[in-house]
């Protein structure tokens, strides 16, 4: 077995969550290596829906309008009777985008679409997956975690400072780890399929049988291929063929038609669907991430955007710890991201529910654009506030002129691996200035104006006041002018200092 030296975090599983993370350390100059055990990418459209929090994470790391422009919106559900009859209605809360959200409806993309976004991204910030790589164990001490890994060439052991296990529902570290992954089987056990057919128009996501689990069938088009994905229930048991001829006979036989014919599959599954979060998140230099800290049913679309949002969040913490921060950050990642994934678990189940009953519909709940940490304990309010923006809230949008004349957006002075601060009114600029913080102050002698007022009205601030934004566009602390010491010793705590 060789031994290869130190980098600083070993990422084990290359999907959304694992992607995410190593674009994440790429962007911060942090080593890692990126790992995953199959062979090739993952090659099915299974997370397909990217909501508009998760567009914005998108935007963040740069691939946004290829995404966009990979994929397409959701199509209007086709819902038919069994007389052939049908209604037709929106599958998503239509909405228009504000000043403070920019994005408001959700984006069909498949997932194999998505990921080999995340790759190019990859390769252009200088590095790639190693696909099949399989982490085959490891221990860890206060300093680190050697890791064993077996690939082609052998196998090898690794030093890391820290173990990252994106590697999905069955996850090996959290297995290793023994931390429990305690929920439930939701006693529905589905198929989902992505295959070529004809006999129907790529308008509609055809539904038949909706209501009835014996019957439920949906046939919708993947934006951005030529593919159609096939969702169905199925009895708890036996075996399924999923070969083009068996499905063609299960559709043949949910819609009563005889004229749509399955001709190829290019992936196929049969799963059960369960609702279970891990115990913990962390143990010691250890962590989880995406599926390997929570399942969901597929309703509401959540699990894939849980997943980068997990790793976008612990992201930047292990980048500020590899610096000067304190470890005590990294606890902050299971703070936030736990009770989350627990609330996502739930409007999943809900929604299974209304699946059953056939009136499912997705409104803004899905969005995840109401997702914070106000009750985190890097959230920082001097003094405290009793209603509008908060701390631990989503940083909005806005649009900003700046001073020589030029339009602004907040996203854009947000977007990169930097801390904002924006003082409000404040006269002058007097927070010493210091790498990896961005200060920018709005109003009268400030470079940014705010001539429409959408940032008074969104941000809801005094003059002088100071709002500190998170590198992952959250609100740290909203701090008045009298309380700027507290602003200065969070400053500290989170590890930056003077350079002035």
């Amino acid at each position: 077995m060789t031994q290869n030296s130190t980098v600083d975090v070993l990422i084990s599983g290359a999907g959304a969550a694992g992607l995410t993370l190593a674009i994440e350390l790429a962007r911060r100059g942090v080593s890692f290596r990126l790992i995953e055990k199959l062979n090739d990418p993952f090659r099915g459209s299974r997370g397909k829906g990217i909501q508009p929090r998760t567009q914005e994470v998108f935007e963040d790391l740069g691939i946004l309008d290829r995404i966009v422009a990979l994929g397409g919106l959701y199509p209007r559900q086709r819902e038919y009777s069994d007389d052939g009859s049908f209604t037709e209605s929106d599958a998503v809360l239509r909405e228009d985008p504000t000043p403070a959200e920019p994005y408001h409806l959700p984006l069909m993309v498949p997932q194999f679409l998505t990921e080999a976004a995340m790759r190019e991204r990859l390769i252009e910030l200088g590095h790639r997956p190693e696909f099949g790589c399989e982490l085959i164990g490891f221990e860890q001490d206060k300093a680190g975690v050697t890791a064993r890994l077996k690939s082609q060439s052998g196998e090898e052991a690794i030093r890391v400072r820290w173990l990252v296990g994106a590697d999905g529902g069955r996850s090996f570290v959290r297995h290793a780890l023994d931390i429990g992954f305690p929920g439930k089987t939701l006693g529905v056990r589905a198929i989902v399929a992505d295959v070529m057919l004809t006999g129907l128009d790529r308008d509609a996501w055809h539904r038949f049988g909706e209501g009835d689990m014996q019957r439920q069938i949906g046939l919708c088009p993947l934006a951005g291929t030529e593919l159609f994905q096939i969702q169905a229930p199925i009895p708890p048991e036996g075996e399924i063929d999923l070969s083009a001829a068996g499905l063609t006979a299960l559709v043949a036989e949910r819609t009563g038609r005889d004229d749509i014919h399955v001709h190829s599959v290019s992936w196929a599954s049969a799963f059960h669907m369960n609702a279970r979060l891990a115990d913990r998140y962390r143990l010691g230099r250890v962590f989880l991430a995406g599926d390997a800290a929570h399942t969901h049913p597929p309703t509401g679309g959540q699990g894939l955007n849980t997943s980068v949002q997990d790793a976008y969040n612990l992201g930047w913490k292990l980048a500020a710890v590899a610096g000067a921060a304190p470890d005590a950050l990294l606890d902050s990642y299971e703070e936030e991201r736990r009770p989350i994934a627990a609330a996502m678990l739930g409007l999943a189940t809900s929604l299974l529910d209304a699946l059953k009953r056939g009136d499912i519909r997705r409104g803004r709940e899905v969005h995840q654009l109401d997702i914070g940490y106000p009750e985190s304990s890097l959230a920082l309010e001097k003094p405290a506030r009793r209603g509008g923006l908060l701390a631990g809230d989503r940083a909005p949008d806005a649009p900003l002129t700046g001073a020589a004349g030029q339009p602004r957006r907040l996203f854009d002075l947000f977007k990169g691996t930097h801390w904002t601060l924006l003082g409000y009114e404040v006269g002058q600029l007097n927070v010493p200035p210091r790498p990896g913080l961005d200060i920018h102050g709005i109003g009268r002698r400030g470079d940014l104006l705010d001539n429409g007022g959408h940032f008074r009205e969104t941000y809801a601030l005094a003059p002088g006041d100071w709002v500190l934004v998170r590198p992952d566009g959250y609100i740290g602390a909203i701090v008045a002018s009298a309380d700027a010491w507290a602003l200065e010793a969070y400053l500290a705590n989170a590890g930056f200092e003077h350079d002035a």
